[in-house]
């Protein structure tokens, strides 16, 4: 395995068609990035192994999509205009801008900035929130927010999805979509960008049972990102301590990675309590609370709350994955994804353009895209096309050949160990997917 630094998967990345800055002819936007070809199918796949695991295999979760711009009393209520702040300095000498926390001790009590050595100013609070205005008068009437995180949209459909979802406590509403934080310090690629996808579930439950499905969802969360191909060995677990408790939480554990630049948090578990729902009960007027049916208690749920960046994992994935070994005297860089999640499932190649040869991989191609991402290519050496596919991440890759022609098989070509069988053209679907099933990856 090879040691990956930041700036060798940033180069993949954009020579790959996985990552681009985001309006680059124009000298791009910092903590602002494009999803090519490659990464847009890779951050669907996630999605939806995401959602998957979510709500098609829990019969007590269902979706909701929310909308991004709420009732500036939503956040009111959260707690977000009075506690989303950071603790800002400035350099009076460079004019540069610096969270607190990001500032040596040292440089902090001598109000020396790390930079310059010019004098900083006293810390102030900045909220993280970016605004806009709904309506033709931009006026304190028509202040609105772009949402930080997407929770609080679950939070105020709460009462809607009891009436109509046919669901009771205990249950989980999922949703993806995406959040936006003026975000001071951005860095580390995409890892803590302005604009970002988060993958949210908050599971509602009696408050007398809140510690029972908090170690169950600790549990389900580690194993998620085992079954999406991480490596045990790069994961842990953080407990949050009394000083970083946010103010909702009763107790808090991030999945943390080991990225290039550290250990880095992937993925948030808490126990909200009923802070939320207590909140906007109070703040609406509505009552959120719930009635068991069976019992007749009358009880606001505590909620259980899992909170992922995908963005993040995005990333997680792409480090995650990155190798290179030397093969035949060559360097060869393979990105060992998951085939669940990889952006093109299989690479269908003829041996040579001519004698029916591409005509027949075209044939094989069309009956393949049904149920598989392929992709067709017919350009340069059989083993250059290997290691373009290998390079983007593609597990399995099938060429046509003059044999082909004769008996109907195929030559099936596995991206981890490189091995080559020879399949019947109408047993590569199920040799793929008994493939993907029985997926392990070289040296785990």
């Amino acid at each position: 395995m090879a040691d990956l630094t930041m700036d060798t998967l940033v180069s993949l990345c954009k020579r790959r068609g996985f990552i681009f800055p985001s309006s680059e002819i124009y000298g791009g936007l910092a903590s602002a990035w494009d999803y090519g070809p490659m990464g847009v199918e890779l951050k669907k796949r996630i999605q939806e192994f995401w959602w998957r695991g979510m709500t098609q295999l829990h019969d007590n979760i269902v979706g909701l999509d929310a909308a991004i711009m709420m009732h500036p009393r939503v956040w009111e209520a959260s707690g977000h205009v009075e506690n989303f702040t950071d603790p800002l300095i400035d350099c009076k000498k460079c004019k540069q801008r610096f969270r607190t926390d990001a500032v040596p001790e040292e440089n902090l009590k001598a109000h020396k900035c790390p930079e310059c050595g010019g004098e900083l100013t006293d810390a102030r609070k900045f909220n993280l929130m970016f605004t806009t205005h709904m309506g033709p008068v931009e006026d304190a009437g028509g202040l609105i927010y772009l949402r930080p995180e997407t929770a609080q949209g679950i939070y105020v459909n709460f009462k809607n999805v009891l009436q109509t979802g046919r669901v009771k406590v205990p249950f989980g509403i999922a949703q993806v979509g995406k959040a936006f934080r003026n975000e001071i310090t951005t860095k580390n690629y995409i890892f803590r960008t302005c604009e970002f996808e988060q993958m949210e579930m908050q599971f509602f439950v009696h408050p007398s049972e809140d510690m029972k499905w908090f170690e169950h969802w600790k549990e389900k969360r580690f194993q998620y990102y085992l079954d999406l191909g991480v490596r045990k060995a790069k994961l842990r677990f953080h407990q949050h301590g009394p000083d970083e408790l946010a103010h909702y939480a009763k107790l808090a554990f991030d999945i943390q990675y080991e990225f290039p630049f550290g250990w880095k948090e992937l993925e948030g578990i808490h126990n909200r309590t009923d802070y939320d729902l207590k909140r906007h009960t109070e703040f609406s007027g509505k009552d959120l609370s719930y009635l068991d049916e069976q019992s007749k208690e009358r009880y606001i749920p505590y909620i259980i709350e899992t909170s992922a960046g995908l963005t993040r994992t995005v990333l997680v994935v792409l480090a995650d994955a990155y190798d290179e070994e030397e093969v035949e005297g060559e360097k060869r860089v393979v990105l060992h994804f998951h085939p669940r999640i990889a952006p093109t499932t299989v690479g269908v190649f003829p041996l040579v353009k001519k004698d029916g040869l591409a005509e027949l991989a075209r044939k094989l191609d069309d009956e393949l895209c049904e149920d598989f991402r392929t992709f067709y290519d017919e350009g340069g050496a059989i083993g250059r096309r290997y290691r373009r596919q290998d390079e983007v991440g593609t597990p399995f890759c099938v060429t046509v050949d003059y044999q082909s022609k004769e008996d109907q098989t195929v030559t099936v070509r596995f991206r981890d160990s490189m091995e080559q069988v020879r399949v019947k053209m109408a047993d590569v679907p199920a040799t793929l997917r008994k493939a993907i099933a029985d997926y392990r990856r070289v040296g785990e």
